[in-house]
Order: structure tokens, then sequence, then C-alpha cells
């Protein structure tokens, strides 16, 4: 096992949440805590190291892309210019190399992008809402959130398999 159950900061005993936000917020919280799971204990080398040639995809390159994404989804809704790219056109990849100051810089990234997509969403509590020149609904922006994540975590459990042979729950 990955982890030890009885220490997995994911595993939660009793109910699930009540109501359909906070079981939204429960998933994106587990499936950004895996990701953070799966980089751990990793150094800028081995975060940087791809799967199969020649794609760039790396755990570094997974970090710069979910808070290129995080920044993305803002400028779907919050008022005004979208904001600019973190790393340029594919730059969240191809920009991940193995540089103990960019894998710092990565997690401040993801960090500070995530509170900032987090903050704005929390000021639209109802689901239905429709917000921006789209009229996309919150409900989406969080489904979209949990499924992007998701999918991400599953790219993460392959490479770190190929890094250290370690897969997980």
């Amino acid at each position: 096992m990955w982890v030890d159950p009885e220490v997995d900061p994911r595993n939660t005993d009793g109910v699930s949440p009540d109501g359909e936000l906070a079981t939204l917020l429960d998933y994106l919280t587990d499936h950004r805590t895996t990701l953070l799971m799966k980089c751990d204990g990793l150094d800028a080398t081995d975060l940087t190291r791809c799967s199969v040639p020649p794609s760039t995809m790396s755990l570094l390159g997974l970090l710069r892309h979910l808070a290129e994404v995080e920044r993305d989804w803002r400028g779907w809704f919050v008022p005004g210019e979208p904001p600019e790219s973190l790393y340029g056109v594919d730059g969240d990849f191809d920009g991940a190399v193995a540089d103990p100051a960019l894998v710092d810089g990565a997690y401040a990234d993801l960090a500070r992008e995530q509170a900032s997509t987090d903050a704005a969403l929390a000021a639209h509590p109802d689901l239905g809402e429709r917000l921006g020149p789209q009229g996309i609904a919150v409900r989406e922006l969080w489904v979209h959130r949990v499924e992007e994540y998701a999918r991400q975590c599953g790219h993460a459990d392959l490479l770190r398999e190929c890094i250290d042979g370690r897969v997980g729950q």
C-alpha cells in the first residue's frame, strides 16, 4: 500500500459530507492530496522524469499544468482580462526541468492558484449560478476541477511507478 490507511490523510471515518458542494470539495481535496502524495519524497531529477518518450509528461509538469489550469479556470468567470499564462504555450511540461528552485516555484504556484480559484468560487455558493460571458454553471466548474485532478492523478500514479515502482491506493 502507498500509505498505511491509519495515517492516510484522505481516509475519513463516518458519514460522507452533506450536500453537493461539500461533496465536490471533499473529492477535490482528496485528489489534490493524492497528487502531492505521488510527488512526495522525490528530488528535482525524479520529478522531471518523463513517462514514455517522446512525451514530456512528468510529475513536475503535472504540478505546473494544474497551476496553469487553475489560473485558466478563473479566466472563464472572473470579470476582466483572463490572467496571463504562467509558463507560456506548453511551458508547463516542456519547461519542467530538474532545478530545485523551479520545483519550489511550481509547488508555490500550484498552492497560490488553487487558493485564488477556491476564493473566487467561494463567492458563488449557488451551484446553479451562471458565470462569465459563456454562462458556465458553478457546478460545471467544480465538476471540471474534480475531473481534471482525477485524470492527472491517474497519470501521476503511472509516472511514480516508473520512477520507483510505487503504486498505490
